[in-house]
């Protein structure tokens, strides 16, 4: 899953989708969570992704993989991936809005997604300075395909995590800031985080207690959960934890104790939508 991030850089592409195609793959997905999946495949043919079956070679479970069709080719539109485990009903997600750019998070994220059946993963498919201005930094836009998906698990009231890393220098003497962003419905889930980090010998800043930097504040997809009174938790980790297989295999497992806890929602599908 992390092999699709190896060829991010500054200079990679990325298109803007219009407010069609944002809706097209919202559509898609949520066929697929749905397990409707010729229907989800067709609606995502319509604006040029591809709906595929995987099987991870280390859990052995099935995952249905969201992807453009043109990938590696001249005009990469950067949209990103979408990851479904199909083994068990879909309860949460974990979103990944700066792989590369946030070093390692990818990596955070498919550790997450293998380590509690029924998860999402949401990645973004280019690196957060391509493209014009900020267009894709995809946390703080709400015209991406990523936005897009993300509201669309809001809609389905899936609550979330989404992880991303700031430099060691930035809050000296953490490796990690657990926040809700802008959300107030995840304070006992981040509470439990924390506490689920420290026990496993990281050192947390908590945003509810401590002024932290890189709190979510401005976070798009923790806006709309917020809105929706959905859970949401926004998780920095250090460049130390990344860089370290041990640490992150910590960071995983905590994360683990909150999306484990995560029950599947009360009815299996999302209210009507316009989708045919």
């Amino acid at each position: 899953m992390t092999d699709f991030t190896t060829g991010f850089g500054k200079d990679g592409g990325y298109r803007p989708p219009t407010q069609q195609e944002r809706t097209a793959v919202a559509d898609g997905v949520g066929l697929l969570l749905d397990r409707r999946e010729q229907p989800a495949r067709d609606r995502l043919a319509e604006v040029g992704l591809v709906l595929r079956t995987l099987t991870d070679s280390r859990t052995g479970r099935a995952f249905a993989e969201v992807a453009d069709a043109h990938e590696g080719r001249t005009g990469n539109r950067g949209w990103g991936r979408v990851y479904v485990d199909l083994s068990a009903p879909t309860r949460w997600s974990v979103q990944v809005p700066h792989p590369v750019a946030d070093e390692d998070t990818e990596r955070i994220g498919v550790g997450v997604l293998r380590g509690t059946p029924g998860g999402v993963m949401v990645l973004a498919g280019a690196h957060r300075l391509s493209g014009q201005g900020n267009e894709a930094d995809v946390a703080h836009r709400e015209d991406s395909v990523f936005d897009a998906v993300c509201a669309e698990l809001v809609r389905r009231h899936l609550p979330g995590v989404q992880v991303h890393g700031f430099a060691d220098s930035s809050q000296p003497g953490y490796d990690v800031i657990v926040s809700t962003g802008k959300a107030d419905d995840a304070h006992a889930e981040a509470r439990a985080l924390a506490r689920s980090l420290t026990d496993r010998g990281l050192d947390v800043c908590r945003a509810w207690a401590h002024s932290c930097s890189l709190e979510g504040r401005t976070n798009e997809q923790s806006a709309v959960a917020a809105t929706a009174h959905v859970p949401f938790l926004h998780v920095e980790f250090s460049h130390s934890v990344r860089t370290s297989k041990r640490r992150v295999a910590r960071a995983v497992a905590a994360i683990g104790t909150v999306t484990s806890g995560w029950d599947a929602p009360a009815t299996a599908s999302a209210p009507p939508s316009s989708r045919a």
